[in-house]
């Protein structure tokens, strides 16, 4: 009775915890549970096939790893061509560059297939103590569209504990243990490795079965780091990644050339180009939503790019492009990503006509900074 006499008083607290803790679950859960809802996609008229990445690797059968894989296929003898979009869940560019595609183009050589949310556990949480907003809207043709704004790496829902030193499998690269949920340092991936890995592997997969000719992994990047508003090329697709900037300089859209790391592994450029056949390259565009000098984290600043602070670091010659009051809105973003593709496609057909990639339906890079992202949604 005496040690029951002494836990008594405690009680009336462990109830009040016990009452505060569901509280927050009544309060959090239900946007939490929203972020696992996947972002609308149209199928638009150059859909020809929806498959799922299990499809080539059904160990992420089922499972949050899992998503969607649109085909678009001409019909005409042509090579073929990978985008990713959602590598990272927090470079909105990347991601609606890829649902511009799959709603809007018409394959007229080849086959594309598409995959908007790359990393689709990346996109069902935010980055902690960020202060970033979970979701953003997008005024389009036949009203509102809502997308998500996730994280950069999987969540720890499907992943966890992170080491304290991640080892990438194949190379032995010691890098920060949380970037061993970095779908970007996981490639090729491993089918009996982390959540993560068999993602890269699926997708490794995928380009090995169908015979991928191109593959492209859409970016973005602070202002502030000195790869942006660039490719990254492979060795082997330095010469189409050379063309590509030729070209887009003489459509007055400058843009670096980088090429692919030999010692920094993991990365979709290094290891698809290594693994597999495929012409590997990464875009990358400027986003100062993602940046470290940024202000207020809001709807504002991912959609139409634009931040006071960054205006001081230009001044003080602390980035690596152009900035303005005009900032970098999503649609000169989304722009250089569909005018990279297309001048990437086109230089590939160039150099291998036989093996043609090509696709009408897109406006051009100025066309789009007239009418504005909506229109294509």
């Amino acid at each position: 009775m005496e040690t029951d006499q002494k836990k008594l008083p405690g009680l009336p607290l462990s109830a009040g915890l016990l009452a505060l803790v569901v509280l927050v679950l009544v309060l959090v859960a239900p946007s939490d549970l929203a972020m696992r809802k996947h972002d609308f996609v149209r199928k638009g008229p150059g859909v020809t096939e929806v498959r799922m990445l299990s499809d080539w690797f059904p160990g992420i059968k089922g499972g949050r790893g899992d998503t969607e894989v649109y085909v678009l296929d001409s019909g005409k003898p042509g090579g073929s061509a990978l985008v990713l979009g959602g590598t990272h869940a927090n470079e909105p560019a990347g991601f609606l560059t890829a649902i511009v595609l799959v709603e809007n183009a018409r394959p007229e050589a080849g086959k594309l297939f598409v995959i908007p949310f790359a990393n689709a556990s990346a996109f069902t949480h935010t980055d902690y103590m960020e202060g970033e907003p979970r979701r953003f809207t997008i005024e389009g043709a036949s009203g509102a569209r809502t997308f998500r704004f996730g994280s950069r790496a999987t969540s720890p829902a499907d992943q966890w504990p992170d080491p304290d030193i991640y080892i990438h499998a194949s190379s032995g690269q010691k890098l920060s243990g949380s970037e061993t949920r970095n779908l970007n340092r996981a490639y090729p991936g491993r089918p009996d490795g982390t959540f993560t890995e068999k993602v890269a592997f699926a997708i490794t997969s995928l380009i090995k079965a169908e015979k991928v000719d191109v593959s492209v992994d859409l970016h973005e990047a602070s202002p502030e780091y000195p790869v942006i508003n660039a490719i990254v090329a492979h060795e082997r697709a330095m010469k189409v990644a050379s063309i590509a900037v030729l070209n887009l300089e003489f459509d007055g859209i400058t843009i670096g050339l980088e090429p692919s790391p030999q010692k920094l592994r993991g990365l979709s450029h290094r290891e698809l180009g290594d693994a597999t056949d495929t012409f590997a390259l990464l875009m990358e565009t400027a986003n100062p939503s993602q940046g470290r000098l940024r202000g207020v984290t809001d709807e504002a600043l991912i959609l139409k790019g634009r931040d006071p602070l960054y205006l001081k670091a230009k001044a003080l010659g602390r980035l690596f492009v152009p900035f303005d009051e005009k900032g970098s809105p999503v649609e000169a973003r989304v722009g250089r990503h569909l005018a990279g593709l297309a001048a990437i496609f086109s230089a590939y057909t160039e150099e291998k006509p036989d093996r043609a990639i090509l696709f009408s339906g897109l406006p051009s890079y100025d066309e789009l900074q007239a009418t504005g992202l909506g229109k294509l949604f």
